[in-house]
């Protein structure tokens, strides 16, 4: 009957892997994979065995919750126009230095947010700057490898790489000092190209910014300062306390939340509504959080199965090694979520044979990271972008797609040859 479960989660992971083909939400797919795989686990183990459930769900919950907290933060700062001061950064009408610019600005920014929301605050700022619809769309392809790139080397800056620092598999510190190099040389590539290719190309008129009031720019400025400066400071607080990220990202959260209440002290409730933590509460994006609750709890039950353990003696006899079978998932992730690709590799390798800031642990962050952008649908940035703009699947994968590729092996390459 255990057999049961597998065939429950492939079917599960087909349909979230085919969610606009058949038309069903990949979050209700993977809730619904999450508990079935679970409920073969207690028809065939028995009620004595349901204390790894209690575990697993004490690990996922640890990231939800830091997910929870970050994404309230970004949409408070986010109310207040914190980055609308991102766009006055960018001067130039010249499409190959604006390329550069946007590519480089994406690319910081997810490492400090994350790569879907910055994504979608340069995608709304390159409609400012880029009226031609055909040559935005080149923009905002490079947009997406930038943050997926920008992400892959912060412990805050992508999901996988959250996971992987929660689960004491990296450090905050050796994963910006291991990654920052090739996920620099994984976002040159494609830019170079790209920067070459839009060199002449029409820019069309740049839409006018809306005005501010003076007290809207000073609280932009102020929650934008504090917004960054708290995210910054939650890798800190893990190191000076030794409590879990969703800790700091929870006092982080309410700091923020403070200073907005202060700020809007002299209002009243419905005019200060917009900046309060409640209404940035019905902004955020609760079906991507359900939707990792599912695929987690999914990948948990096939650990307490055993059947990751087996999946790893499998590769490793037939393909002999953990970078090579890593640059595979990375190229897997571009497909498939690369969310449950990393919780099945967090479960495939115990902690006690790769430790703390392993290469191998590393190497995935990085390739996890950047290979979801060598098609439109491997990351959440593509997806989000790819509603927003209309972009076609066969025009990104022939357009975007070969120089995310190109970029995801030139930073590969750079990270074996380093280490």
């Amino acid at each position: 009957m255990e057999i049961i479960s597998v065939l429950i989660f492939i079917v599960g992971y087909l349909a979230i892997a085919f969610e606009h083909p058949i038309k069903i939400n990949k979050t209700a797919s993977a809730l619904v994979t999450g508990v079935l795989v679970w409920v073969v686990f207690a028809l065939v183990r028995g009620p004595h065995d349901l204390e790894s459930l209690s575990h697993h769900l004490g690990s996922t919950s640890e990231i939800l919750f830091f997910l929870l907290g970050a994404m309230t933060l970004v949409e408070l700062v986010d109310a207040h126009e914190g980055f609308h001061f991102v766009s006055r950064l960018i001067k130039t009408k010249n499409p190959a230095a604006l390329m550069w610019i946007i590519g480089f600005v994406t690319f910081f920014l997810s490492s400090v947010l994350d790569n879907l929301t910055s994504s979608i605050v340069m995608v709304a700022l390159l409609r400012k700057l880029i009226s031609d619809s055909s040559t935005r769309k080149f923009y905002v392809g490079v947009v997406v490898i930038a943050a997926n790139a920008g992400g892959a080397w912060s412990p805050i800056g992508d999901v996988t790489t959250t996971m992987l620092w929660i689960g004491g598999q990296i450090s905050a510190w050796g994963i910006v000092k291991s990654l920052f190099v090739p996920s620099v040389v994984s976002l040159l590539v494609p830019l170079s190209v790209a920067a070459f290719w839009v060199r002449r190309s029409p820019l069309g008129a740049i839409q006018e910014e809306r005005s501010m009031t003076a007290e809207e720019e000073r609280h932009g400025r102020i929650m934008l300062f504090a917004g960054v400066l708290s995210l910054l400071g939650v890798p800190v607080f893990k190191t000076l306390t030794h409590l879990p990220p969703y800790m700091g990202i929870l006092l982080a959260l309410g700091l923020v939340w403070i200073l907005s209440e202060f700020l809007h002290s002299d209002k009243d409730e419905e005019t200060k509504k917009p900046y309060t933590v409640g209404h940035a509460l019905t902004k955020i994006d609760t079906s991507s959080v359900l939707f990792f609750l599912g695929i987690l709890l999914a990948i948990g039950a096939l650990e307490s199965f055993g059947y990751l353990g087996q999946l790893a003696s499998y590769l490793e006899s037939s393909l002999g090694n953990q970078f090579v079978i890593v640059t595979v998932i990375g190229i897997a992730s571009s497909v498939v979520d690369n969310v449950p690709l990393v919780a099945a590799t967090m479960g495939m390798y115990p902690l006690s044979q790769f430790p703390l800031d392993h290469a191998m642990w590393e190497y995935l962050a990085f390739c996890a990271g950047t290979g979801g952008s060598i098609l439109i649908i491997g990351s959440a940035a593509g997806v989000a972008v790819m509603g927003m703009e209309k972009i076609d699947f066969v025009w990104y994968a022939k357009r975007i797609g070969f120089l995310a590729l190109l970029g995801y092996f030139a930073g590969a390459a750079t990270y074996l040859m380093v280490h």
